[in-house]
C-alpha cells in the first residue's frame, strides 16, 4: 500500500491521526464528513491507498473495482443518513479543480447549502471541472 507523508488524507485520516469522526472503514476505503459541506449532507469517501486524482485511474479491474466500490459505501452512507433526501450526487474534482491531491468521491444529499455552492460540483466540458462517479466508471470500465 502506498501512502504519501505530504497528503493531509495519509497523515491524517488514514492513519487516524485527527479527531474527524470516520462513518465507515474497511480494507480499500474511509469515508468521513466533509470538513466545509456544500450540502444537506457532504461526505468523502478515500481509497486507503493514496492515488493523487482521478488522471492516475486506468481503464483495469483494479480501479473499476476500488471506484465502484467507493460509491457503494457513499451511497450506502448517504441512503441511511439522509433517507428523505430525493437528490443525491457523486462525483471528483478532475485537476487542477480538485483541492486535495488524494482521489476523493464527494458524495453530497441535495440540496446545496448555499445555493451558489453547486458551481462546484459543475463539469466543465473538455476543462475538467467535476465528473459524475458513473460517467468516471464508462471511462475505466476493462
Amino acid at each position: 500500500m502506498s501512502v504519501s507523508s505530504s497528503c493531509i488524507f495519509c497523515s491524517q485520516i488514514i492513519s487516524n491521526n485527527t479527531s474527524t469522526k470516520l462513518l465507515h472503514t474497511d480494507d480499500k476505503v474511509v469515508a468521513f464528513q466533509d470538513i466545509n459541506p456544500s450540502a444537506f449532507r457532504h461526505y468523502l469517501v478515500i481509497p486507503v491507498e493514496h492515488i493523487a486524482t482521478v488522471k492516475d485511474l486506468q481503464p483495469r479491474t483494479q480501479d473499476y473495482s476500488l471506484v465502484s466500490h467507493m460509491l457503494d459505501v457513499g451511497q450506502m452512507l448517504l441512503t441511511r443518513d439522509a433517507p428523505n433526501s430525493t437528490r443525491y450526487r457523486f462525483g471528483f474534482h478532475q485537476p487542477p479543480f480538485n483541492s486535495v491531491n488524494h482521489l476523493h468521491l464527494h458524495c453530497l444529499a441535495l440540496p446545496y447549502s448555499p445555493r451558489w455552492k453547486r458551481l462546484k460540483y459543475s463539469s466543465l466540458g473538455p476543462l475538467g471541472g467535476f465528473i459524475e462517479a458513473r460517467k468516471l466508471l464508462e471511462r475505466l470500465k476493462p
